[in-house]
């Protein structure tokens, strides 16, 4: 189940602090450094050659602010080595990126509340790299896990900052619940942590889907959030427009990246809280006054907000999927006939259902699941859409 609470107290668990870049030969280093180096960078977050896919912000005189599950930063470059300098805003230092090496994942960096430089690759051999950095958890105040700052790239030794990447023509967004961002995807135990260490967006059913089709990737997903309902403060419809996931004020500009494909992965949380409403009867008395509402009535929400998203993206193909988790089984697949009912009644040539099988075991997809959904999307997408 995709549970959550508003607040999340009282729960231990071991964070692991170890920081690799996993190939030997290029000697990778753990060393980081306190301080301000910024004014020394060969690439500040505002250079021209710094590329950025996400939701980003970039207003601050300081950094780039860094929220959403899958924001990437990236830079090609010269040289034997790279650094980089950022710093977490989590209650518990509690954001991971995802090293990326030539199209490479390298290994994890876990973030200090302290500004820090961190090595992120050298003993590189010549000529020219490109180094990402890729967001891998989500923000979540549940979770008392914040947002992540860089300042800037430092290329070492005599290398150069090299003309940005070529973005991929494709684009894809996803807007979706813990399953989307890929929660406990790397937890082998069973225990279904929410742990940040085993919470990898880089290895989500949507990432594998975006590289695969060499696609530029957003993804806008919380854990614990729904259509109508949920275990969140917030649900879609009141997130799905922010720059800042927890905080409302601030909008973002969708003429800024205006994806060909829109996958919409919703409902495991409405579920879950309407068929047992004692798993949050807060949520359930603010948002459905404590009455179980029909599948008209939910037809109808959903229906609402696909044609939200439709405003926003007249040209894009929607697809509307629920799964891998237990929600397309219950109550004999109301869930899935109130999309399949939501998506007939648009007349919308471009809006799809697609729904995964249920993967049959408990918990949040483990990275198996979740490339096994990618393949199941990847399959569809190429079988209807031409993109």
């Amino acid at each position: 189940m995709d549970k959550i609470k508003v607040i999340f107290k009282g729960v231990l668990y071991v964070v692991f602090t170890v920081f690799s870049v996993a190939c030997a030969k290029e000697g990778g280093s753990a060393e980081d450094k306190k301080g301000d180096e910024t004014n020394n960078l060969t690439a500040p977050y505002n250079d021209v050659n710094v590329q950025y896919e996400g939701r980003v912000d970039l207003k601050s005189q300081d950094g780039a602010y860094l929220y959403w599950p899958g924001t990437a930063v990236r830079m090609k470059f010269s040289g034997t080595g790279v650094k980089a300098i950022l710093r977490d805003f989590s209650s518990n230092n509690d954001n991971y990126f995802q090293i990326i090496i030539d199209g490479s994942p390298r290994g994890k960096l876990k973030l200090d509340k302290t500004k820090r430089q961190y090595t992120l690759a050298s003993n590189l051999g010549g000529g020219e790299h490109e180094v990402e950095l890729f967001k891998i958890n989500h923000m979540n105040a549940g979770y008392a896990r914040g947002y992540s700052v860089f300042y800037g790239f430092d290329v070492i030794g005599d290398g150069e900052v090299l003309d940005a990447p070529s973005l991929k023509e494709r684009k894809i967004e996803f807007y979706g619940n813990s399953i989307t961002c890929g929660r406990s995807n790397e937890d082998n135990t069973g225990a279904d942590s929410p742990a940040s260490e085993y919470e990898n967006n880089y290895l989500a059913y949507g990432a594998i889907t975006a590289r695969h089709f060499e696609a530029q990737y957003h993804c806008i997903a919380m854990s614990g959030i729904g259509m109508t309902v949920g275990y969140t403060d917030v649900i879609m419809p009141e997130l799905y427009d922010r720059l800042n996931p927890l905080e409302g004020s601030r909008k973002w500009d969708f003429k800024k990246y205006v994806p060909d494909i829109v996958v919409i992965n919703l409902l495991q949380n409405d579920a879950s809280i309407l068929n047992t409403p004692a798993n949050n009867p807060s949520e359930f008395q603010k948002r459905w006054g404590g009455t179980q509402p029909t599948d008209q009535q939910l037809v109808t929400k959903y229906r609402s907000f696909i044609s939200t998203i439709r405003q926003k993206y007249p040209q894009a193909h929607i697809i509307c999927t629920l799964g891998s988790m237990n929600a397309v089984t219950f109550k004999e697949g109301r869930y899935a006939d109130i999309i399949e009912d939501a998506v007939d009644g648009m007349d919308d040539d471009k809006v799809y259902v697609h729904l995964f099988a249920y993967k049959g075991t408990s918990g949040h997809p483990n990275v198996s699941e979740h490339r096994e959904m990618a393949n199941s999307l990847i399959s569809f997408i190429e079988e209807n859409i031409t993109w």
